[in-house]
């Protein structure tokens, strides 16, 4: 990939509905489906169900999975609270926290909500800055296992919500200047013929997928090396395989969906439905490391 190439979301936008769209095009026309055709006479604008007045609800497939992760992680929540022996159990919900709001965000940003340009700007900065944040959460959830600092206890709960909240001001900073221009230096980036943006490029689409594969590699070296299980695998594979291909329908597939369907539906929904198992599998999994019956190393 060429140095112009990176940061560079104009063929993102053109083939997915990312939230990110939102604020990498032109000021006033935001209040439009992401994937915007402006973008080229190849993308597929999401057309979904009219509301009268010229207003369409693009995204109505999403919505309702995002309502769907909403009742889900309540429920995972109030699981979690059961669990009060279970190692990592603050940390772990937090990180479903952090899921309940992308889920939110998501309705507003992707949704296709006829909303105020700037209201849609505004979401879509907190909705960059919750994934940058979740992601940061999951990874220190991946420490706790190795009882370095005892969990649950306000030194732990400190460490990963200062360090996630970090992230999530230094996101949200980046997207909101991004959106609304106040210093012109990441707008002036943004704005330019190739709709590039190195920064979010950085926080929104490499620094999950780092922190996603250190969570991976450090919770497989407790399961097999410490814990010396194998079956626990099997719940983390799976939460890596159902992420994995939720991204393969937002970035290669989705495209190919719309434009058949007539822009009634696209890959995004089926992403959003994927990340969904993905976390279930992930508190599956972290439910079967810290049953009562695992040896204590």
């Amino acid at each position: 990939m060429g140095s112009t190439q990176f940061g560079n979301f104009q063929n993102f936008c053109r083939d997915s509905t990312l939230p990110i769209c939102n604020i990498l095009i032109p000021r006033g026309e935001a209040n439009q489906p992401p994937g915007q055709a402006y973008l080229g006479i190849n993308a597929c604008v999401l057309q979904g169900i009219g509301l009268g007045g010229n207003r369409n609800l693009a995204n109505l497939g999403a919505i309702l999975v995002d309502g769907l992760a909403i009742l889900t992680t309540l429920f995972l929540l109030w699981r979690s609270e059961r669990k009060r022996a279970a190692v990592g159990r603050r940390e772990m919900q937090l990180f479903l926290l952090g899921f309940f709001i992308i889920s939110i965000c998501d309705i507003f940003t992707v949704g296709g909500f006829p909303l105020n340009d700037n209201v849609r700007r505004g979401f879509t900065a907190a909705h960059l800055a919750a994934i940058a944040a979740t992601f940061w959460i999951l990874m220190c959830n991946g420490l706790v296992g190795y009882q370095l600092i005892d969990d649950g206890t306000p030194l732990s709960i400190l460490l990963v919500l200062g360090s996630a909240a970090a992230v999530f001001v230094g996101t949200g900073y980046v997207a909101l200047d991004t959106g609304f221009n106040f210093t012109g230096y990441f707008a002036d980036e943004s704005y330019g013929p190739r709709h590039r943006n190195i920064a979010l490029y950085v926080l929104y689409q490499l620094l999950p997928l780092i922190c996603m594969f250190i969570f991976f590699i450090l919770e497989a070296i407790l399961v097999l090396r410490v814990l010396q299980e194998k079956r626990p695998m099997i719940w983390l594979f799976g939460a890596g395989l159902l992420f994995g291909i939720g991204q393969v329908f937002q970035y290669v597939i989705s495209i190919h969906i719309c434009r058949p369907l007539d822009g009634k539906i696209d890959g995004n929904f089926f992403q959003a439905l994927f990340n969904l198992l993905s976390v279930v599998m992930i508190w599956i999994f972290w439910s079967s490391i810290t049953e009562d019956d695992w040896p204590v190393a």
